[in-house]
């Protein structure tokens, strides 16, 4: 679990693309703004939700596993209702499995249970509990 403000900050840093399960299309919801704020600051954001086929020029996935493997995730964000999100967590892992890659679960706000906690100990993954990427991002680069 990754709860050090240091750790968050070197995460952001390195980081290049964001999956964000959950992304909406409606400009009105915090993932789609959430989304073009992360990619006005140099990030690229890979929506996955089944429901569109882009948002903000990148094609939608209608699940975290649909990615193709050669693309490097380094967070995958989740902004679904946290009854969603132990599920997530899996597809996560099963990307870790599929791809080598071990990218950090980020959950936004109220969004992480305990579930989802221990699966994520449980297939040694990094896990950010219920933090604003946005907030984050502000607080250690404005």
């Amino acid at each position: 679990m990754i709860k050090d403000n240091k750790d968050i900050q070197q995460t952001l840093e390195k980081a290049e693309t964001v999956a964000m399960i959950g992304c909406s299309p409606n400009i009105h919801r915090t993932s789609n703004y959430a989304a073009r704020f992360l990619q006005e600051r140099g990030y690229r954001v890979i929506p996955v939700n089944p429901e569109v086929n882009e948002i903000y020029g990148e094609k939608s996935y209608d699940q975290l596993t649909d990615i193709p493997s050669d693309i490097q995730i380094d967070i995958v964000n989740v902004f679904r209702n946290s009854k969603y999100t132990a599920d997530a967590v899996r597809d996560t892992s099963k990307w870790k499995k599929q791809t080598g890659q071990n990218p950090v679960i980020w959950t936004q706000l109220d969004v992480s249970s305990t579930e989802a906690e221990k699966i994520a100990v449980e297939h040694e993954l990094h896990y950010i509990k219920n933090k604003c990427i946005m907030v984050e991002w502000d607080r250690n680069f404005k």
